[in-house]
């Protein structure tokens, strides 16, 4: 998902909520096919993961198609549908067959997000006299209508009740890499020297480049649209680079946002209210070279997650804040299950994870599978507690299991998995075959899902 970051001037109409009638969550039973994928151009629609016993299903037909960043909700509030993008625009998916329909038929729009209270999805294009337009789809009619249009930037979220969109400015957007070109999956093919003035790898040289437009010190700020009325508000403004904002999915005055840059050098996760008030750091750093990052807000919005390491690249953690209380809960995680990627089960019992290859930041030497991770506490010895055990960070583990083999994947393409809504599949990106695609992985093994 690209991020946002350029100046708004906005004329903003109403959008009317739409809701579509109610449809249960199902999967459908699809169709016994070969053991392992066939070439490309012939794959099967489904087949069994050899390795794992997973059923795997790929959704699109056409390469070049995505599902959205982890954290961007693809899925209608009664979770009967999901959108992604394709080469010819925005489609929808219906889950209990898998059946892909065209919805939007425009190769500019950029698929954003769909909304929590109502069927609709949400997309930009750029506008005819510059600038950009965001508009809402129904997911049922097709019939689209016009949210906002932005002499400059970009909105990157909207929150539980549909009525803010929220965006980031930055006063200018300089190249990450000078020069550089870009890679199929968007990203800056990334390289620089070292101090030695010998090449970087590609992991250590994308360090240097964010940590150059860190230190640039551009002015930026994150903002609120309100939809019904229009009106622009500054939530927080600052020349640190401000990224990653998301709305929470329950409280509709909750934002959560980062200060990117370098993980070691920046205190990155932050929340704050529309509002501006509240403003407050989720997490401390205790050592040099602690990195906590790619944050993410719990289903039911009370909790927000993230990938911690202490230090970096050698003891691994999935974290949890409990935004009321500020309770902490740590899972550790082995080095071939990290993953780049971490996200939580609709009924909050299970994690997914969708690994990493050797030159990410864990260089596990046997990463690259999309794992099923079931979280474990660790009790207290005999039932004996510390006096402060309660103010305490609680420690477990995850058990993991492994559902899709990602050996033939490039991580360069980030997987980013989210959970169906009713928990049985996982939906990623994936280039396992050559070209890029959508597919869905059944979280039962094959046999038990047979019976």
């Amino acid at each position: 998902m690209k991020q946002f970051i350029a100046r708004i001037a906005a004329s903003v109409l109403a959008l009317s909520a739409v809701a579509g009638p109610p449809a249960a969550a199902q999967t459908a039973a699809v169709s016994q096919a070969a053991a392992k994928p066939a070439a490309q151009g012939d794959a099967p629609h489904s087949w069994i993961d050899p390795l794992t016993g997973h059923r795997i299903v790929r959704i699109t037909k056409q390469a070049g198609s995505q599902s959205l960043y982890f954290h961007q909700n693809p899925y209608t509030p009664q979770g009967d549908m999901m959108v992604i993008t394709t080469p010819d625009g925005i489609a929808k998916v219906r889950l209990r067959d898998w059946k892909l329909m065209p919805l939007v038929n425009d190769r500019d729009a950029e698929l954003l997000f769909t909304g929590r209270k109502t069927r609709t999805a949400y997309f930009s294009k750029p506008a005819s006299g510059g600038g950009t337009t965001i508009f809402g789809v129904d997911i049922d009619s097709g019939k689209i209508r016009r949210i906002a249009t932005l002499a400059e930037g970009s909105i990157g979220s909207i929150n539980a009740d549909e009525t803010l969109l929220l965006g980031q400015w930055a006063e200018r957007n300089p190249p990450l890499q000078p020069g550089g070109d870009m890679q199929k999956h968007g990203d800056p093919a990334y390289a620089a020297k070292g101090p030695d003035g010998q090449p970087l790898s590609y992991a250590e040289a994308k360090e240097v480049r964010l940590d150059q437009r860190l230190e640039a010190r551009i002015p930026m700020e994150i903002f609120t649209i309100d939809i019904r009325t229009g009106e622009r508000k500054v939530v927080i403004a600052s020349t640190d680079w401000l990224n990653h904002v998301q709305s929470s999915p329950t409280d509709p005055g909750l934002i959560m946002y980062c200060h990117e840059g370098p993980w070691h050098k920046v205190d990155r996760i932050w929340t704050i209210r529309t509002d501006g008030t509240g403003n407050t750091r989720v997490h401390t750093r205790s050592m040099n070279m602690e990195i906590a990052g790619h944050e993410f807000f719990s289903p039911d919005g009370k909790w927000i997650w993230y990938d911690l390491q202490t230090p970096r690249g050698e003891d691994f953690w999935l974290a949890g804040f409990e935004i009321a209380t500020g309770k902490r809960r740590w899972y550790h995680v082995e080095r071939n299950q990290w993953s780049v990627h971490y996200y939580q089960s609709p009924d909050m019992t299970r994690f997914s994870g969708d690994g990493g290859d050797s030159e990410m930041v864990a260089h596990a030497p046997d990463g690259k599978y999309l794992y099923l991770f079931t979280p474990k506490d660790i009790p207290d010895v005999a039932g004996i507690h510390a006096d402060n055990a309660a103010d305490l960070i609680s420690p477990g583990t995850l058990q993991p299991e492994k559902i899709v083999d990602m050996r033939n994947h490039d991580y360069k393409l980030e997987p980013n998995i989210t959970f169906t809504p009713d928990g049985k599949w996982i939906v990623f990106r994936g280039n396992m075959e050559g070209e890029a695609h959508v597919y869905a992985a059944e979280l039962a093994p094959a046999a038990e899902a047979a019976r």
